[in-house]
C-alpha cells in the first residue's frame, strides 16, 4: 500500500506532520479528518524507501521488535485516552505520533487504515498475530461488544504488567546461580587445559609416586586435551538434536511436561503457570467471554502444551454439558484448595471472582518461591564448588608432599 506524508493543523492550530498508508490521497484526507486534523498538504512518498531513503527491505531487516513493555504502554494510554472521551481513530492516530518505536507506530498505521476501511479494531489487530496474542485479541472483541472498550485495555495492561513482572523475577533470582556456575565451567577449563598439565611434567620429571586421585585428575585433564574438538562437536550436536525434538509435536509436549518435574524449578514453574491460567480465565470472564471461548482463548495463552492439552479437555467436558468442577477434577492439575473455590464459585455465580482469588493465591505463592529461589540453589553451589576444591588440592598437593619427604630424605 503506499505511503503519503502529510501536513496539518489540530483542533488547536497546531502544525502536525507524519506519514500514512493508504490507498491514494483522497483516503489520506478522510482518514486526518477523522481523527480532527485538517490537511494542508499531501504527497505520495516512494513506498521503496523510508527512514532516510533506507530500501523497504532494510527496514524489515532491522525493524525493532515490539515487546511487551511496548503493547503494556500501548493498553495503558489506550484506555486512558478511550476513559477520557477520545473517540479512537483520534486516539491511535496521536499514538501513532508519539510512540518510538518504529515496528509499532507501523503496525497503529495499519489500524488506522483498517479502521477507516470499517473494520472492527479486534479485526485489524488480528492481521498483527506477533505483536497482539489470540487473548488480547479476544478480550478487545468483547470489549467493542459490550461497550467496555476501556476497560479491556485496563484488564490487558494489568495482565501483562503481572507476566512480565513475573518473567523479570526469576530472572533476577536466576542470575547469581548462572554466574557461579559460569565460573565453575571456567575455572574447570582452566584447571584442565592449563594447570594440571604443568604439575603432570613436574611429577613425571621428578618420577613422584601419584596417588589414584592425582591420577584421576591427569587423565581426565589428557582427556580434555586429546579430545576437546570431539567434545564440543558432540555437544553441539546434542543441543541441536534436542532443539530439533523440542520442535516436534511430540517433543514440545514431552518437554512441556518434564519441565513441571524439574527439581526446584519445576514447583515455581507450575504455579506461575496456574496463576496464568487462573487469571486469563477470571479476566476473560469478568469481560463478558464465555467459559467455553475463555477456555479456548486462555489454552492459548498458557506457554506450556501439557497444562493447555488439559484446558482443552476442561473445554471439551463443559461443551458436553459437565461442570467446570467436575472438568477440573478429571484433568488432575489443579490442588484440592483450588477445586473447592472453584466449587463454591458455581454454587454461588461468582466463578469470575474467586477465579481472579486462586490467582492471586498463587502469585504469592510464586513470589514465596521466586524470593527463595536462590537461597535454595546456593547450598548445592557451594557444595558443588567445595568438592571441587577439594578435589583439586588433594590432587596436586599430596604429590607435591610426595616430592618433600623424597628432597628431605635425600
Amino acid at each position: 500500500m503506499p505511503q503519503f506524508a502529510y501536513r496539518g493543523r489540530n483542533s488547536r492550530g497546531d502544525l502536525v506532520a507524519g506519514r500514512l498508508e493508504a490507498a491514494d490521497s483522497g483516503a489520506v484526507a478522510d482518514q486526518l479528518l477523522s481523527t480532527g486534523i485538517t490537511p494542508v498538504q499531501i504527497d505520495a512518498t516512494a513506498s521503496e524507501e523510508g527512514n532516510g531513503g533506507a530500501p523497504i527491505w532494510w527496514r524489515l531487516l532491522t525493524a525493532p521488535e515490539v515487546g511487551d513493555l511496548d503493547v503494556m504502554l500501548f493498553s495503558r494510554q489506550m484506555y486512558t485516552l478511550l476513559r477520557s472521551g477520545v473517540p479512537i481513530l483520534r486516539a491511535l492516530a496521536g499514538l501513532q505520533e508519539s510512540v518510538r518505536n518504529a515496528t509499532l507506530k507501523d503496525v497503529i498505521a495499519d489500524l488506522l487504515v483498517n479502521l477507516d476501511a470499517g473494520r472492527e479494531l479486534s479485526t485489524a489487530m488480528r492481521r498483527h498475530p506477533k505483536v497482539f496474542s489470540n487473548y488480547y485479541v479476544s478480550i478487545v472483541r468483547v470489549g467493542e461488544t459490550t461497550g467496555t472498550l476501556a476497560e479491556s485495555f485496563d484488564r490487558m495492561f494489568h495482565h501483562i504488567e503481572f507476566e512480565r513482572d513475573v518473567r523479570e523475577r526469576i530472572k533476577t533470582a536466576l542470575r547469581y546461580p548462572i554466574i557461579v556456575m559460569t565460573a565453575i565451567v571456567v575455572a574447570i577449563a582452566i584447571v584442565n587445559f592449563a594447570v594440571i598439565p604443568v604439575f603432570a611434567k613436574i611429577f613425571a620429571a621428578n618420577k613422584v609416586p601419584l596417588p589414584v586421585l592425582t591420577r584421576v585428575l591427569i587423565a581426565s585433564s589428557n582427556f580434555f586435551l586429546g579430545y576437546w574438538p570431539l567434545m564440543l562437536a558432540a555437544l553441539i550436536a546434542l543441543v541441536a538434536g534436542l532443539r530439533a525434538y523440542v520442535r516436534t509435536e511430540g517433543g514440545r509436549y514431552a518437554w512441556a511436561r518434564s519441565k513441571l518435574s524439574l527439581p526446584i524449578a519445576g514447583e515455581i514453574i507450575t504455579k506461575a503457570t496456574l496463576s496464568r491460567l487462573t487469571r486469563s480465565l477470571a479476566v476473560a470472564m469478568q469481560s463478558g467471554v464465555p467459559i467455553v471461548q475463555g477456555l479456548t482463548v486462555v489454552a492459548d495463552v498458557v506457554d506450556n502444551v501439557y497444562i493447555a492439552q488439559r484446558i482443552e479437555q476442561m473445554r471439551d467436558g463443559v461443551e458436553r454439558g459437565e461442570s467446570l468442577l467436575r472438568t477440573a477434577v478429571a484433568v488432575g492439575i489443579f490442588t484440592p484448595v483450588v477445586l473447592q473455590m472453584i466449587a463454591v464459585g458455581e454454587e454461588t455465580g461468582e466463578l469470575d471472582e474467586l477465579l481472579a482469588e486462586v490467582a492471586r493465591m498463587y502469585e504469592r505463592e510464586v513470589d514465596y518461591e521466586i524470593r527463595n529461589l536462590s537461597a535454595n540453589i546456593e547450598p548445592m553451589l557451594t557444595v558443588a564448588m567445595g568438592v571441587m576444591v577439594l578435589m583439586l588440592a588433594l590432587g596436586v598437593f599430596l604429590p607435591i608432599w610426595g616430592m618433600g619427604k623424597v628432597m628431605l630424605g635425600r
